[in-house]
């Protein structure tokens, strides 16, 4: 039977053998379909946790605190594909460029509503019933995106680690952060 002392030994061993490769992984540049997806998956969490405010007739501060908190990342993230990944889908997706097309007027529709979430108040009248139509408008959005949008352009010869690194640093200058996106 090993000792302790062997016991350690072997797992610091283990575990320096795994260093390498984790930091290899750090190192990584972040693939932009990734961090997109990574997106929405914490806007719908935040929705959720939303909805659940409402229904046990939550505390309004704490409602609009995740109201903000959802409108400032839908901001950043809307700004970050428009400005970078959208462009760069345009060039690849030159026969499909209206899926492109649906995704600007999808966001647009978005923000005036966020503009509106941003203005208003749990107290406002229609304040949850905006929130809820937002999420569903981003529902709509993401399964667009990560069903139609995002195949076609992962299989196209576009450098998704060089947008990923720039739509990383463009949310992190919009959020005023630390550009890590891992």
């Amino acid at each position: 039977m090993p000792s302790n002392a062997t016991k350690t030994s072997a797992k610091a061993t283990k575990s320096a053998a795994k260093k390498p490769a984790a930091s290899a992984k750090r190192n990584a540049k972040p693939d932009a379909i990734d961090l997109l997806i990574n997106d929405h998956r914490e806007v719908k969490s935040l929705f959720k946790a939303y909805d659940k405010l409402v229904k046990a007739d939550g505390d309004a501060g704490e409602k609009q605190a995740i109201a903000l908190q959802i409108c400032v990342m839908l901001t950043a993230h809307a700004t970050a594909e428009e400005e970078i990944f959208y462009p760069a889908a345009r060039e690849v997706l030159a026969d499909d460029e209206d899926l492109v097309d649906e995704a600007d007027v999808e966001h647009a529709s978005a923000k005036e509503l966020i503009a509106q979430i941003e203005a208003g108040s749990p107290h406002d009248d229609h304040y949850d019933a905006k929130v809820k139509v937002l999420g569903e408008y981003i529902d709509h959005h993401v399964k667009e995106e990560e069903g139609e949008m995002f195949p076609k352009v992962r299989k196209s010869d576009v450098d998704l680690e060089a947008l990923g690194e720039a739509i990383a640093e463009r949310k992190a200058q919009l959020l005023g952060q630390d550009a890590d996106p891992h």
